[in-house]
């Protein structure tokens, strides 16, 4: 389907970067203080632009917007893969996300309106669930495959001909659906929340570095904070406001938003430290860390296609995605009791199942909830905040629960002073800790959730057995 495989490209590119990087950094001359802006200027422009991608879906048609989005990302990977210094690779990347921007909701909503009847609409949104959680995961494995077999340039040029095929099928598959000329695309919305959401990011980011109480930090994060809420005054007067009033004020649908960003911000922040773990502290190759997700990937995928689907028609929606929130608690407090001496098998793969086995049960029905509660002429828009929820929270994510680690690392180094041990144990100690931090925020999201989102189980076919 080339709905999916066009969200499986740009998921992979949120991760596929990240075991590359020490492969990257001595080609274009990217530095170690430098070097997170080759992942982060992929999904700040990526989660900052989406509203606007939605919107500009609404506007030209989301089938038209999908194969401008599509090229767009091929050519922009085409500039990465050829960058010869890290401004145009670091510039590449940010051009990759404005792309990424416009394919993403384009893809959600032609799914939900291409699949009407119940049935095949759960079914579609499993399949689109397992790829849009999962597919973070698979970036790791793709990506340490091509940088040990080929070249890290081919982390990038690798887009190309899935592009082509993305664009292919859809002209021969994908439907024209109806598009509503009367949305104006709010540009100056749109500015106010990608710069908040680049202050917020780089704030957190940064005061690992710097400190929380240093003027760097505090600054990025008060500007960060103070255009965000210009951003929500400017929704509540804008004439074709980026997220309308009807959408914001949607209970069900903003405890929904809620618990994918929660989501979000579990996932990507784990996967990033725990590949981290993975080859500093047991020492394992990019293309063996990248593998070590398998487990995660497979159970993703199960849960979304079968497990998700089944629950649906059964369960109350904020009743499931509580439980998967809790999957996560549960899989992250395994996490946090990992040692220097932990080993895959007993200490590593459970977890990882366990929270690939929360994705689905959590995903399936945010999307399906918010695709079905909103209007025909919102599809975009709502589409988008749902990615936007999930590449903030990812973005989020990885920079606070990092910015966690390094500091419980510093405080564990200076109470050893002299344990020759101690660099070791202070990398798996940060890791323990922000993974600790981070199931204390599922469990908090888990309860919120469950009052909030107070919707029925949807009237659907039962699904059966295939």
């Amino acid at each position: 389907m080339p709905l999916v495989t066009a969200q499986l490209m740009i998921t992979l590119d949120s991760t596929i970067v990240s075991v590359a990087l020490p492969s990257i950094q001595p080609d274009v001359g990217l530095s170690d203080a430098d070097r997170a802006w080759a992942v982060t200027a992929y999904t700040l422009a990526f989660g900052g632009l989406l509203l606007l991608g939605g919107r500009i879906g609404d506007l030209i048609g989301r089938k038209r917007a999908l194969v401008i989005g599509v090229i767009g990302f091929a050519l922009s990977s085409v500039l990465c893969g050829a960058a010869q210094n890290a401004v145009m690779l670091v510039g590449s990347r940010g051009l990759q996300g404005v792309f990424a921007a416009l394919i993403a909701p384009s893809t959600l909503a032609l799914i939900t309106s291409t699949f009407t009847e119940p049935r095949q609409r759960t079914r579609a949104v499993g399949v689109y669930a397992a790829t849009a959680m999962s597919g973070g995961a698979l970036g790791l494995v793709v990506g340490g495959l091509l940088t040990d077999y080929l070249d890290w340039r081919w982390c990038m040029f690798v887009n190309i001909p899935i592009a082509a095929v993305v664009v292919l099928g859809t002209f021969r598959y994908v439907p024209n659906l109806p598009r509503h000329p009367g949305v104006n695309p709010d540009l100056p919305g749109a500015a106010l929340v990608t710069l908040g959401l680049v202050g917020v990011i780089y704030g957190l980011g940064v005061a690992s570095d710097y400190g929380w109480a240093s003027g760097r930090t505090v600054g990025a994060l008060v500007a960060g904070v103070l255009l965000l809420a210009a951003f929500g005054w400017r929704q509540s007067r804008a004439a074709d406001p980026l997220v309308p009033l009807r959408v914001a004020k949607n209970r069900v649908g903003a405890g929904s938003f809620l618990a994918m960003m929660i989501s979000a911000f579990c996932t990507f922040g784990m996967m990033l430290g725990m590949t981290y773990q993975l080859q500093t502290v047991s020492g394992y190759s990019p293309l063996q860390a990248g593998l070590a997700f398998v487990a995660f990937v497979g159970t993703a995928v199960l849960s979304s296609t079968q497990v998700g689907r089944r629950l649906t028609p059964r369960m109350r929606p904020g009743l499931m995605m509580a439980a998967g929130l809790l999957l996560y608690a549960v899989a992250l407090l395994l996490i946090g009791r990992l040692t220097p001496h932990s080993s895959y098998l007993p200490d590593v793969l459970p977890p990882l199942a366990l929270m690939g086995l929360g994705v689905g049960v959590l995903t399936v029905p945010v999307v399906g909830t918010v695709m079905s509660a909103g209007e025909p002429r919102d599809a975009g828009v709502v589409a988008a905040i749902v990615n936007t929820m999930q590449q903030v929270g990812g973005s989020v994510g990885a920079a606070l629960l990092n910015t966690i680690s390094i500091s419980a690392a510093a405080t564990y180094l200076a109470a050893r002073p002299n344990d020759p041990a101690a660099e070791v144990g202070a990398k798996v100690h940060g890791f323990v800790v922000a993974s600790q931090w981070s199931a204390g925020i599922a469990l908090v999201g888990a309860l919120v959730v469950a009052v909030a989102v107070n919707a029925p189980a949807p009237r659907a076919e039962q699904p059966t057995e295939d």
